[in-house]
C-alpha cells in the first residue's frame, strides 16, 4: 500500500510501520504519549494505519493483540511524563526555546488542563501535541496519583484501541482502501480542528477585550475634555 507522506518520508504512518512493524508502532505511541521530544510524531494516522494494514492481512498480529498492546504504550507513556513532570515541576516552565521544544506548547497544555481538570487527560489524547504534554503538566500541579491512574487508563483505551479499530473497520471499506491517501490526510486534518477551533476562540477572546479596554478609554478622554472645558469657562 502506498500512502502519502505526511510531511517527511519519515513521518509517513505506511513508511514507519514497513521499517520498523509493530514494535515501531508501540515505540512511537509511548513517546508521543509523554516524551517531550515525541509531541510531532503521528500518532492518529499512525494508528489508524495500523488498524487498516491489520484488517488487509498486511500487518500479521491479531487486531485484539494490537489493540492491548497500544493501549498498554498509551497508557505507560502518560505515566512516564506525569512522573517526568512531578520531578521537573515549575521549572519546565522556564525551560529555554529549542528546536524540539517550545515553552507556548507547555503554555497550551498547561491552560487545557487547568480548563478542564482530571478530565483533559482523556479530551487531550485526541488533540495533537497537547496529548504530549497534559499528562506532563498533571504531574507539575501534582494531580491525586489514583485519580490520574483512572483518567490515565481511561484515555489511552479510548484512543489507542478506538482510533486502531476505526482504522480497522474503515480498512473493510472499498472506498476507503482506495483512497487511502485522502483518508490519512482527513484524519490529520479533523485531529487539528481542536486546535484551530481554540485558537479562533482565543483570538476572538482577545479582540473582545482589546475592543472593551477601547471602549472602556474613551468614556475616561471625553470626561477629562469636560473637565477641561469646565475649567477653561471659569
Amino acid at each position: 500500500m502506498n500512502t502519502l507522506a505526511l510531511g517527511p518520508s519519515w513521518l509517513d504512518p505506511d513508511y514507519l510501520i514497513g521499517q520498523f512493524g509493530l514494535a515501531g508502532v508501540l515505540a512511537i505511541v509511548f513517546a508521543e504519549s509523554g516524551l517531550l521530544i515525541g509531541f510531532f510524531l503521528p500518532g492518529d494516522s499512525l494508528l489508524f494505519t495500523t488498524g487498516l494494514l491489520v484488517t488487509t492481512e498486511k500487518l500479521h498480529t491479531p487486531l485484539w493483540l494490537v489493540c492491548v498492546l497500544v493501549a498498554l504504550a498509551a497508557i505507560i507513556g502518560d505515566q512516564v511524563g506525569y512522573l517526568f513532570g512531578r520531578k521537573v515541576g515549575p521549572s519546565l516552565f522556564s525551560r529555554p526555546d529549542s528546536r524540539l521544544f517550545k515553552q507556548e506548547n507547555v503554555e497550551k497544555a498547561h491552560e487545557f488542563f487547568e480548563k478542564h481538570g482530571p478530565k483533559s487527560l482523556i479530551l487531550a489524547r485526541f488533540v495533537p501535541i497537547v496529548r504530549t504534554f497534559t499528562p506532563i503538566i498533571a504531574g507539575v500541579s501534582r494531580m491525586n496519583y489514583r485519580s490520574f491512574i483512572v483518567f490515565n487508563v481511561i484515555g489511552g483505551v479510548l484512543w489507542g484501541v478506538g482510533v486502531t479499530l476505526l482504522g480497522a473497520a474503515l480498512g473493510n471499506v472499498e472506498f476507503v482502501h482506495k483512497n487511502i491517501e485522502a483518508m490519512l490526510v482527513l484524519i490529520v486534518l479533523i485531529s487539528v480542528v481542536p486546535i484551530a477551533i481554540e485558537f479562533l476562540r482565543a483570538r476572538g477572546k482577545a479582540k473582545k477585550e482589546a475592543a472593551d479596554t477601547g471602549d472602556g478609554e474613551l468614556p475616561s478622554q471625553d470626561q477629562a475634555a469636560g473637565r477641561r472645558g469646565r475649567h477653561a469657562k471659569r
